[in-house]
């Protein structure tokens, strides 16, 4: 097992990429408590772990509260004596419309998911890992936050300035035997892709149909990604296979990053 007697804290962990990541972790080895607001997908997804013998609890924990996520560390700690992996994946989709039509509420609520919860969980952990001169951060970002997105531009900003915040934390943490990376999805297949069809068939007028086919038009393999996918990318880095790996982005996209 890759990922034996590890500690691993996994934000929005209930469902979509986190739930396959959790799933994927528990799988190697992994003691996997999940954080989130949706109690019940996170209890669900627990239920699958332990099914299939691996350990598995969870913290309901708003990312954009700093007290939320102190208490979640802290449970951590207290429960399981360390914490070895962070993986910061909750996230907002966000609107579907042009910057000049976005409100800034709705602006300032998707960066305090996205980015500042992130930096909140980052900050906690850091404590914990520098004292055990070892940890392993993965944030992840999205191709969206690589290129130009219209119609997505909190989502995109927010997703880019995770990659800054990886580069940033492997160079300030590196000296203590922590490693911070990031992976960048393609479009995953799931939930929230289908719910960000809907929105932009209905702003632009289109057919559904006809805005899902062209969500793959510009991967090279013609395909949504997995969120297995996304998660054995996740198992890489969180484990010794990686471990001169640090301050990277690794694209799982299924070639959308070479059509852009």
């Amino acid at each position: 097992m890759k990922l034996k007697d590890r500690v691993a804290i996994v934000t929005g962990g209930g469902k979509g990429i986190g739930k396959a990541i959790s799933l994927a972790f528990a799988k190697e080895g992994a003691v996997v408590v999940m954080a989130a607001r949706d109690a019940a997908a996170m209890e669900g997804t627990a239920r699958e772990i332990r099914a299939g013998g691996g350990r598995a609890d969870r913290v309901v924990t708003d990312v954009r509260q700093g007290d939320q996520v102190k208490h979640m560390v802290a449970y951590t700690l207290d429960t399981f004596g360390k914490i070895d992996i962070l993986v910061n994946n909750a996230a907002v989709a966000g609107p579907t419309a042009n910057l000049s039509d976005i409100d800034l509420k709705i602006w300032n609520d998707v960066m305090a998911v996205n980015l500042t919860g992130a930096v909140l969980c980052t900050k906690e952990v850091l404590g914990p890992m520098i004292d055990a001169r070892g940890g392993n951060i993965i944030n992840i970002s999205s191709e969206g936050g690589r290129s130009g997105f219209p119609m997505r531009s909190p989502y995109a900003v927010s997703k880019r300035a995770i990659i800054a915040l990886t580069e940033t934390v492997a160079i300030e943490a590196g000296p203590y035997g922590i490693r911070v990376n990031c992976i960048s999805p393609g479009r995953v297949r799931g939930e929230r892709v289908e719910k960000v069809a809907k929105d932009k068939a209905k702003a632009l007028g289109l057919a559904y149909e006809e805005v899902i086919a062209g969500m793959t038009v510009d991967c090279s393999i013609g395909r949504f990604v997995e969120p297995s996918e996304v998660a054995a990318a996740a198992v890489f880095l969180a484990s010794d296979e990686s471990s001169a790996i640090t301050g990277e982005t690794i694209v799982v996209s299924c070639g959308k990053h070479m059509l852009h």
